[in-house]
């Protein structure tokens, strides 16, 4: 129960406060979140398992998720005002601005984003964040934000070896939970209430062009290869309006609308 307290003191002055859903062990929190969506459950719910049985990421990758060894929270979010699906872009990048502050403040290590949704030590990831929602063709009623964190992993199975890290890992030192989750609250509390609030879209997504580009080594020069029209290699040549990024080939100017990207070799 301490645990569980500690995690739902950190939701204090925050919009998720008192909105803690808190389970031992979960099949994904996304899930549970959409699951409790449908059923009702109100702007700000929290989900946060200690362990997830089929932890999700992008694309429909798995998500290793040690017992009590990692972050693995959602965030429901019901938005007020007309967001359009396009929008929740800015919901997965103000959520990958949000970790890269928490690990810093908590940790001092400086993470790299990998637009959009992965964050890096190195050249391993140990966050991913997974935005999921409930639409109709103008406006998400329902937004789920996943973010998985690996914290104090040891090590992981020889497969995710080298692409996987920790906090641990790369810093030597085990780190507290739920001081790294107290960060991390307070910092979406921001990134979302500047978004959502009437006209919060316009106003804060220049912010978080002027941020990712200052903090991602992807966003601005990087040789990569992207996972979508068949997969295609170019230089990465920064996000436009929407905050999605542009890639220039050998033939034109690309904008990635949905694949993910990796670093390529020439």
């Amino acid at each position: 129960m301490e645990t569980q307290d500690a995690y739902a003191r950190a939701l204090d002055a925050t919009l998720f406060a008192g909105k803690l859903r808190y389970f031992s062990t979960l099949d994904s929190t996304n899930l549970q979140a959409m699951r409790e969506a449908a059923e009702g459950a109100p702007h700000g719910t929290v989900y946060l398992a200690e362990e997830q049985t089929a932890g999700r990421g992008r694309g429909a990758h798995s998500w290793h998720s040690e017992h009590r060894s990692g972050l693995y929270c959602s965030l429901l979010l019901r938005p007020q005002s007309a967001l359009a699906p396009t929008d929740a872009l800015w919901l997965s990048l103000a959520a990958g601005l949000a970790v890269q502050r928490a690990v810093q403040q908590t940790t001092t290590l400086t993470a790299d984003i990998r637009w959009p949704n992965d964050l890096l030590l190195g050249e391993k990831k140990f966050c991913g964040i997974l935005a999921e929602m409930n639409a109709e063709s103008l406006r998400a009623r329902t937004i789920v934000i996943g973010i998985g964190i690996n914290v104090n992993h040891a090590e992981f199975p020889p497969e995710l070896r080298e692409l996987a890290t920790s906090l641990r890992i790369e810093s030597g030192c085990t780190w507290p939970r739920e001081t790294l989750f107290a960060a991390l609250m307070t910092a979406m509390h921001a990134e979302i209430t500047a978004l959502l609030a009437p006209g919060g879209i316009a106003l804060a997504s220049r912010s978080i062009l002027e941020r990712i580009a200052k903090t991602s080594t992807w966003i601005e020069g990087k040789y990569v290869r992207v996972e979508e029209a068949g997969g295609y290699t170019g230089v990465t040549a920064g996000l436009d309006a929407r905050g999605f990024l542009q890639v220039r080939t050998d033939d034109s100017l690309r904008t990635v609308l949905s694949g993910g990207v990796r670093e390529a070799k020439k």
